[in-house]
């Protein structure tokens, strides 16, 4: 198993609080994750997906209470979201009998947002964490480069196969599931075939500013279903909606928000992409490997700050800005090759006072590109950013 940078933090959360919920898309590793912590404890292991295992919580007080001594591991607990009133009750019960910490580790496959809809709240019972496919900083260890993990993507059934092949046949054998099957179960009624097309539409403007109205006349739906269904795949963790910086200087600013399929890997099998050949050819390359890299650089931040683009209608525009704690603003641009921004990177840096400039490329090297202006790797500016996180935490 691949050491995942998150199993301390959980770990950590698991001494403080009663519950901890661990959420990411299916098959991004959270059982794994979650059976490896459950060895340092006496865990207790339920799928919500099996019969039997839910038939074990026919009474889930009874056996909540035979297990108090134990750390219980619910997998897919969406799947019954009438248990969340039952946790938070035994959770409150349990703070009063001295139990009030490592009881519950929850595994679930879409956003907080949408947990809490599936069920009773538990706010301020609950530390959670979200599991992103692997990220450059845990593989780099194993041998993987940041290529094979940009051409691949993250899902441990996608990069840690023999090969190609294989990874195809996964990351389309994933797709045709959650067409299938996931999306269906938290309420898309969408025909599986236009689903497809709206995701393979989204594959292709990778990057590029929400328009709800184009795509719904494409697909010949209406803008309101193009919008639920939105909002849909980035509550199941598959899809970034990357919201417009907006600050009081006086200019026109985009308002729509960007959109990225998060996976590297997931967007190239649904542009047909199979190999880094393939890739370099494509015309999406630019787009995509900026997708892969925020999602790295998003994942450094963890909770230490907000992520935004900005772009003013004069073209002035910051591919991500990151906000640490309201004290810096860190501003990126994503190329392939270390060459200097254009004019509008620094016209929107002076717009947004940015603290910090940053090129990030896809060579190894870091150094200085112009006044102001930093070069660096991106597992440099990987690390750049955690430093960073650790002095405003």
């Amino acid at each position: 198993m691949l050491h995942r940078n998150l199993e301390k933090d959980i770990s950590d959360a698991l001494q403080r609080q009663a519950a901890v919920a661990i959420l990411g898309p299916r098959q991004v590793g959270k059982t794994t994750l979650a059976l490896h912590l459950g060895e340092r404890w006496d865990a207790t292991y339920l799928d919500l997906e099996n019969p039997e295992d839910r038939l074990r919580l026919e009474h889930p007080r009874l056996f909540f209470e035979q297990t108090q001594q134990q750390l219980v591991i619910l997998d897919e607990v969406h799947r019954v979201p009438e248990l969340f009133a039952t946790l938070r009750g035994v959770i409150d019960s349990g703070r009063r009998e001295d139990l009030g910490t490592g009881r519950f580790l929850m595994l679930g496959s879409a956003s907080i947002d949408l947990l809490k809809q599936a069920g009773e709240t538990l706010a301020g019972r609950v530390a959670y964490f979200e599991l992103t496919p692997l990220l450059l900083s845990e593989v780099q260890t194993a041998g993987y480069s940041a290529s094979d993990l940009w051409l691949s993507g993250g899902f441990p059934g996608s990069l840690l196969v023999e090969s190609e092949r294989e990874s195809i046949a996964w990351r389309r054998d994933f797709i045709r599931s959650y067409l299938e099957r996931e999306v269906q179960l938290f309420g898309g009624r969408l025909p599986v075939e236009t689903l497809r097309r709206l995701w393979t539409m989204l594959a292709h403007h990778q990057g590029g500013l929400l328009n709800a109205s184009d795509l719904a006349r494409s697909l010949g739906v209406s803008a309101q279903s193009v919008n639920r269904y939105i909002d849909l795949l980035v509550d199941l963790l598959l899809i970034r909606r990357l919201i417009p910086f907006h600050t009081n200087i006086g200019k026109r600013l985009i308002k729509s928000p960007k959109l990225y399929i998060r996976d590297s890997g997931l967007l190239h099998v649904l542009l047909g992409i199979e190999s880094m050949l393939d890739l370099t050819g494509h015309p999406i390359i630019g787009m995509s490997w900026e997708g892969f890299v925020i999602e790295q650089l998003v994942a450094a931040l963890g909770l230490a700050g907000q992520v935004y683009f900005y772009r003013s209608a004069a073209g002035a525009e910051i591919d991500l800005l990151i906000e640490l704690a309201g004290q810096e603003r860190w501003a990126f641009e994503i190329k392939r090759k270390a060459t200097s921004p254009q004019k509008g990177f620094y016209l929107a840096c002076d717009d947004v006072s940015a603290t910090r400039r940053i090129v990030v490329h896809g060579g190894d090297d870091c150094f200085p590109l112009r006044e102001h202006v930093e070069a660096m790797s991106l597992a440099a500016a990987i690390d750049s950013i955690v430093n960073g996180a650790a002095q405003v935490a």
